[in-house]
């Protein structure tokens, strides 16, 4: 990752309605953390952080941050973390993170794909992203903006692992290599249209099995005219015992 030259500001206003005041001037409040100074709060010009961000690929930046008034050489650092507002996306807020040239840091990473996947193209897959960001550990000159991954040859019911992901050397990926990252799926409807003819099939077999049951039952022995007779009145009984009930518990009505 190249660096980029930026100019930032002590900030004198700290509180909170000079944060305000601040980004109502054209200034954002920045502060910046790490190495082997204090951290130090900053002012940023909106539109020159506006316009980096805006001509890079993702929110990875390695900047050469020139403070206004610090002596010594411009201070290497990554930056951390951009707050935006909610509705007009405008810059709120910006962390700096120093650094080290000669050691490694890690970072969040953004994945990208290119080229149309040929189960996609071929068998109307559907392209599913697992992960949109991994974790890369590398010196800061090494780190990579954005990690593309070419799916063109990726087939239907294929998977691109953590593990098959290759950068340069001296870039590690962390995680498990077995986790991941990209697959072409079969469409969900067709999915679903499959399970529910899976479904119908089971349901016939049990109507199957129950006119089987039903079949063997005509050559059993049929009840008595006697038996069937009692049962009626077995149930004459039930019912004018319920009716009584009713009655008991039915309010006598006024005259």
């Amino acid at each position: 990752m190249k660096s980029v030259p930026l100019n930032a500001f002590p900030r004198s206003q700290s509180r909170r309605n000079g944060a305000r005041n601040l980004r109502a001037s054209g200034r954002v409040p920045a502060v910046i953390y790490g190495g082997k100074t204090e951290p130090k709060i900053l002012e940023l010009n909106a539109k020159e952080i506006g316009d980096l961000l805006h001509h890079s690929i993702s929110e990875n930046l390695l900047v050469d941050l020139a403070i206004e008034k610090e002596t010594g050489a411009k201070r290497l650092a990554l930056v951390q973390e951009i707050q935006h507002h909610p509705l007009s996306g405008k810059i709120l807020h910006v962390d700096f993170h120093e650094v080290s040239p000669t050691e490694k840091v890690t970072v969040m990473v953004p994945v990208e794909t290119t080229g149309e996947a040929a189960g996609v193209k071929n068998d109307g897959g559907v392209l599913e992203h697992a992960l949109f960001k991994l974790k890369v550990r590398a010196l800061p000159k090494d780190l990579p903006e954005v990690i593309s991954i070419d799916v063109t040859e990726l087939k239907l019911n294929q998977t691109i692992h953590i593990g098959d992901i290759k950068l340069a050397d001296g870039v590690e990926i962390l995680g498990d290599k077995k986790i991941s990252v990209i697959s072409v799926a079969m469409p969900r409807t067709e999915v679903e249209e499959t399970t529910d003819a899976a479904a119908t099939a089971a349901a016939g077999d049990v109507e199957m099995t129950k006119e089987k049951k039903v079949e063997g039952a005509e050559g059993a022995t049929p009840a008595k005219a006697g038996d069937k007779k009692a049962a009626d009145k077995g149930g004459e009984k039930a019912a004018d015992k319920g009716a009584e009930k009713k009655a008991e518990k039915a309010p006598e009505k006024k005259k």
